[in-house]
């Protein structure tokens, strides 16, 4: 989803980021304030003014989103839900979780607090309006009172029940709780989702035919994001339903390809990279005790003249958790891990020795065998 993000700061425990695509709706939102709502509700302000509120505007609503994902984070902490933190991008923010929530009751209180938030955002500014409409410059009025809006709508249309929104959060947990199934109320709530994502796509195309080009790119874009977002949600959970409870050890290859710690780069390019086409190799002494591991991108790190006598312990790297596993390990924690590092391999180490390494293909290989012969009813009821 997310491509290079810059960590701005850290808030009770949560990093929040900022994904280099909030750039771009950061200039339109300072942008259509500046040249079209503040110089329409409050006419007659210099220039200037108008781009400073503009400017303000943009700054404070993405806090406000901010605080929206951090009552979401919160509530997730408070019930032992792992979150990696928040993300503001092109489409608002996210706060991002490394799990599906435990039972319908944690889903529902997480989903509901985000527009909580927005709720209460949107009343703070509406009686700082309220008490300064009548002696305040007409630029902090105006500003004062578009936060107020603003929060109530952000809130109104992410109660709207499409998944992945918090209102089609609340949905799923509603049908999770009375069916006891959570794949089934993915389902249903991601086919809201996606069936709203068409709605926002066809309104993108009535705007555009009337001339609204701004307007019906975004409402595409939406549309197109929402309708994404919905079906990797969906795909995600029979994921997890497929592999949850299968052990490591079922998938894993017993003879994995490893290099010495004393070969060279050029014979580790030569006789490994070109012959196996893999990225990444376990780094092992004579008793298969696990040294570290090389990857093509710290080979990249050596000039070309110097592979000859350049070594594989030169460049290798130590194994961190993240990268090893045991034969015992769920096979969904190891999918997790991999979402988390971009590895398509893990090393599965016992006892400190390498005995096998476990790739996302196979991973994957079997995903797709078991959903095709058992389908997507089986059960999971955890309630």
């Amino acid at each position: 989803m997310f491509g290079r993000r810059v960590t701005l700061f850290k808030l009770l425990g949560f990093s929040v980021r900022v994904d280099a695509s909030w750039l771009i709706i950061a200039v339109l939102i300072t942008w259509s304030l500046a040249v079209g709502v503040f110089p329409y509700e409050y006419a007659g302000l210099p220039g200037t003014v108008y781009w400073l509120m503009g400017l303000v505007g943009t700054l404070a609503l993405f806090g406000s989103i901010v605080i929206h994902e951090l009552f979401h984070s919160l509530v997730a902490r408070q019930y032992g839900l792992p979150m990696k933190g928040i993300t503001l991008f092109i489409f608002g923010g996210v706060a991002e979780m490394s799990d599906e929530p435990p039972n319908p009751k944690t889903e529902f209180l997480m989903a509901i607090a985000g527009p909580i938030a927005s709720i209460l955002i949107g009343l703070i500014f509406y009686v700082l309006y309220v008490a300064g409409r009548a002696s305040w410059p007409f630029a902090v009025v105006g500003v004062v009172s578009y936060l107020a809006w603003i929060n109530w709508l952000l809130a109104g249309f992410n109660l709207i029940p499409a998944f992945p929104l918090d209102g089609g959060r609340i949905l799923r947990s509603i049908l999770w709780r009375w069916k006891g199934n959570l794949q089934r109320a993915t389902r249903t709530a991601s086919q809201v989702g996606s069936g709203f994502g068409i709605l926002l796509i066809i309104l993108g195309i009535y705007e555009l035919f009337h001339g609204q080009f701004i307007s019906a790119v975004w409402w595409f874009l939406i549309g197109m994001f929402l309708r994404g977002a919905a079906k990797g949600s969906y795909q995600q959970v029979l994921a997890r339903t497929a592999l949850e409870g299968e052990p490591v050890r079922r998938f894993m290859k017993t003879d994995p390809v490893t290099v010495p710690a004393n070969l060279s780069i050029q014979e580790l390019v030569e006789d490994y990279i070109y012959r196996y086409h893999f990225k990444m190799f376990p780094v092992v002494a004579d008793s298969q005790r696990l040294e570290g591991y090389v990857t093509t991108e710290q080979v990249k790190t050596i000039p070309r003249e110097e592979w000859n006598w350049r070594r594989v312990e030169d460049v290798l790297e130590p194994c961190s958790p993240e990268l090893t596993v045991s034969p015992s390990t769920d096979a969904v924690q190891a999918l997790a891990i991999m979402s988390k590092t971009g590895r398509s391999r893990l090393m599965v180490v016992d006892g400190g020795k390498l005995v096998a390494v476990v790739a996302l293909k196979d991973l994957l290989r079997f995903l797709s065998l078991k959903v095709d012969l058992e389908g997507s009813s089986r059960p999971l009821t955890k309630v």
